[in-house]
């Protein structure tokens, strides 16, 4: 017998009022209970469009979506009792504490503070300390944890993960998975993951989505997604420009240039020789989650 989706999108439209594209055309897929599921794409791809609709924020055209069987919209309550969503902006009452807000979240829900269990949050999330300050006395890191813990608060087997890590320290970054992989791990709570940190998305996902101009355009497990690609990439340090007509991504100081054999490596070593090119720290390495992104996204037909 087929398990129920965690999460279920079944052709899901949306268009903006005065947009000339759809924000979202024909958007279907499932996510598994207990899967680690990453959600890709640039801005404006649709990412945020669709969980808002998950989140009953805003409503599709047309199309399905529902959370453990349960429909966003015609059965409101039971769905988002079972989903718990972090945002990506910082939205928080000014007039309570933390530990308070935790209690009135509760309430949303209906359901009595689990004093235990919001005590946990507190101690995994590094908010133990800031437990009674104010939520205007916060850092944005901090506030960033307490809306974590808000979702969390009434023990949804689904969490959404809008952008989480966005702007906050490494700290926090460490603190956040650790525990959110625990949960994922040893209860089996379903995990749908927004980033832009795609070394973040590689480690953590074990299935990918990717969106681009409101289509889902690829979707597969993160480990066929890499080693469906051919190339190797070289990736090296120098404070030179590169020869013109060279294929390369640059940050800063590293370059990394596509190569598909031993003969091609060759042929860039020279070129960068010849163009007089300091290479340092080189290294040649598959194709990472950048690289296979950047490949779809960039496809004129992916």
């Amino acid at each position: 017998m087929t398990a129920t989706p965690a999460i279920r999108f079944e052709r899901v439209h949306k268009t903006y009022r005065g947009a000339s594209q759809p924000a979202l055309s024909d958007v279907s897929f499932d996510i598994a209970p207990g899967e680690f599921f990453g959600l890709l794409g640039p801005n404006g791809a649709g990412k945020t469009s669709l969980i808002s609709i998950l989140a009953g924020l805003s409503r599709a055209d047309s199309g399905r979506v529902s959370v453990l069987g349960h429909d966003v919209v015609d059965d409101y309550a039971a769905a988002r009792a079972r989903l718990g969503v972090v945002p990506q902006e910082l939205v928080f009452d000014p007039f309570f504490s933390v530990r308070e807000t935790l209690r009135f979240q509760c309430g949303y829900f209906g359901i009595p503070a689990d004093e235990r269990w919001i005590e946990e949050l507190l101690n995994e999330l590094g908010l133990l300390s800031k437990a009674d300050a104010n939520m205007r006395q916060l850092s944005g890191g901090m506030k960033r944890r307490v809306l974590v813990a808000q979702a969390l608060v009434h023990r949804p087997p689904v969490i959404v993960l809008d952008e989480p890590t966005a702007g906050v320290d490494v700290e926090l970054r460490q603190t956040l998975w650790q525990f959110i992989a625990r949960l994922n791990r040893e209860q089996g709570t379903t995990v749908l993951l927004t980033t832009h940190y795609l070394e973040e998305a590689e480690a953590l996902c074990g299935r990918i989505g990717m969106l681009k101009g409101g289509k889902l355009v690829a979707l597969d497990r993160t480990s066929a997604l890499l080693s469906g690609r051919s190339h190797q990439v070289l990736r090296f340090k120098t404070d030179q420009a590169l020869p013109e007509g060279l294929d390369a991504r640059v940050t800063g100081r590293i370059a990394q240039i596509k190569a598909h054999d031993a003969a091609e490596v060759e042929q860039i070593l020279a070129r960068l020789r010849a163009g007089g090119v300091t290479v340092e720290d080189l290294e040649i390495g598959r194709a990472d989650l950048e690289d296979v992104f950047l490949e779809i996204i960039h496809a004129e037909h992916a």
